[in-house]
């Protein structure tokens, strides 16, 4: 009996890049493929929201941007090792598509694939390339764009594929969005804990200069690191909020449906989130990104009308307050934006980018008929 056709993917340690492997391995296993997944150990920590046949291999990766003097020393090491555990492993699996999604731990995988001359693809979720994909854009077959248009090193060109995102996402693309209105209103603030402590300090803050008209129909869900979790509570205590706080929501999709308004980081995954269910957002770009990718991930919605940004140097209690009473006191306004963010989602991205794997897969095959 012939063995199902075999797709590996490799993802860095962070959500942005997990929840697109993710949507992609459920759609490629209800194809009839196997599939499996290279990430390290912070990956690692994702991978409960995958379909439990997905095979896990954690291997060693390293980046040379943290770890103090030694790590960075050692980080070429651990990449070696990672791409000869790749190697061993390929050699012995004979993928038939390897896609990366970007991340350190994607180094070894691609280039297991690289030497290994195996089908194989980058999928870039915003719009300025990462490291380790742009060191790989001009050797793979595909390069896959989630945020459009996206920063290409020259030569080489781009699929705009859209993001994917998880079918928990997928199932609430058709929710109605209930414009704001003198009736309860929840207000969603989430984007990651990266960086996530202004978010902290600043948001209750706003909420608490916002009017008694609009005070006494909100509520909050908002996600804080560990250590600001007391404080962040007992400042929407303080104003008489209800205050849902956490350090990670694994509901994002279903506090999506029930939110008026987002205020967010601007990370590719968050934002293909909101566009498929199609809400409002007031955008806050983390400005510690590498190359500025999240200020080029939110400028497409801000100039379509879906979102407002507001720049991390520029953010203020009184500023982002200001705003958020423009939307939550504007039902006309708020249900706009959202007909705007809902007409950028691509909720086809993960079909689009298992048709390329397909194609890739096919290719091979070709090859290898011609050979014998």
């Amino acid at each position: 009996m012939k063995k199902s056709r075999l797709l590996v993917m490799a993802a860095g340690g962070t959500g942005g890049h997990m929840f697109p492997a993710q949507a992609l391995a459920e759609e490629m296993l209800a194809a009839g493929w196997r599939v499996k997944l290279f990430t390290d150990q912070r990956g690692a920590r994702y991978v409960d929201g995958f379909p439990q046949s997905v095979e896990i291999n954690v291997v060693d990766s390293a980046t040379f941007a943290r770890g103090g003097i030694m790590g960075r020393l050692l980080a070429p090491l651990r990449l070696l090792r990672g791409v000869l555990a790749a190697l061993w492993r390929m050699l012995r699996d004979r993928p038939d598509v390897v896609v990366g999604f970007g991340g350190y731990p994607a180094f070894p995988a691609m280039a297991a694939a690289w030497l290994l001359r195996i089908p194989r693809m980058i999928h870039e979720q915003n719009g300025i390339l990462g490291r380790v994909n742009r060191l790989f854009a001009r050797h793979v077959h595909v390069v896959a764009c989630g945020t459009w248009p996206t920063d290409l090193p020259s030569g080489v060109e781009g699929i705009n594929t859209g993001n994917p995102v998880r079918s928990a996402v997928l199932s609430r693309e058709s929710a109605q969005y209930i414009e704001p209105g003198d009736y309860p209103m929840t207000l969603l603030v989430f984007g990651g804990s990266q960086g996530a402590h202004i978010l902290a300090e600043v948001v209750p803050a706003a909420v608490a200069l916002l009017p008694e008209n609009i005070l006494r129909n909100l509520r909050v869900s908002q996600q804080a690191r560990p250590e600001d979790l007391d404080f962040v509570r007992a400042q929407y205590a303080q104003i008489g909020i209800v205050a849902d706080v956490e350090p990670f929501f694994d509901d994002i999709p279903a506090r999506l449906v029930d939110a008026q308004l987002v205020v967010s980081r601007a990370g590719a995954s968050s934002l293909a989130d909101i566009t498929v269910i199609g809400r409002p957002a007031i955008l806050i770009p983390l400005a510690a990104s590498i190359k500025g990718e999240q200020l080029a991930n939110a400028r497409g919605l801000v100039e379509a009308g879906a979102a407002e940004m507001i720049e991390e140097d520029e953010l203020t209690a009184l500023g982002l307050a200001h705003r958020l009473e423009a939307i939550l006191s504007d039902g006309a306004l708020a249900n706009r934006m959202a007909q705007v963010a809902k007409s950028l989602g691509k909720p086809e991205a993960t079909q689009t980018l298992s048709l390329l794997v397909e194609e890739l897969a096919l290719g091979k095959q070709a090859e290898e008929e011609i050979a014998q």
